[in-house]
């Protein structure tokens, strides 16, 4: 989403971060990835079930998933460094969504594995009536 922040502002979307995590936590991810996107706290979850977003160990542990990260870190991709005491549900389930101005969703994309993204093209063509 940062390499296209560009495109993404030239059409009036505006990206927000929303974790479940703390504050240390947070700012040591944001840190480490140079996200440039504002994050909101959301640690009771209540953004993530209104979205209908849950945890699910067999989606995060399924080989496939695992096997993709592997590939990562054997090319040497880095990943943020979260110390054991800041890590919290590690199978917590994201997702990627548009609202406009008035809060009605444009584009609903509820991961399937935790690396599923919906393309830029995609939330370009959702914003298209932005």
């Amino acid at each position: 989403m940062a390499a296209n922040q560009a495109l993404l502002e030239a059409r009036a979307v505006r990206v927000l971060v929303v974790s479940f995590g703390g504050p240390e936590g947070a700012r040591l991810w944001l840190d480490q990835t140079s996200c440039p996107f504002p994050m909101l706290l959301d640690p009771q979850r209540k953004i993530y079930r209104s979205f209908g977003l849950g945890s699910s160990y067999a989606k995060v542990m399924r080989f496939g998933c695992l096997l993709q990260y592997s590939e990562f870190v054997a090319a040497g991709r880095d990943f943020p460094d979260v110390p054991p005491r800041l890590l919290e549900d590690i199978y917590q389930m994201g997702g990627d969504f548009l609202l406009d101005d008035g809060g009605k969703v444009l584009l609903r994309h509820p991961s399937k594995i935790p690396l599923d993204r919906p393309s830029v093209d995609a939330i370009l063509q959702a914003a298209g009536g932005v």
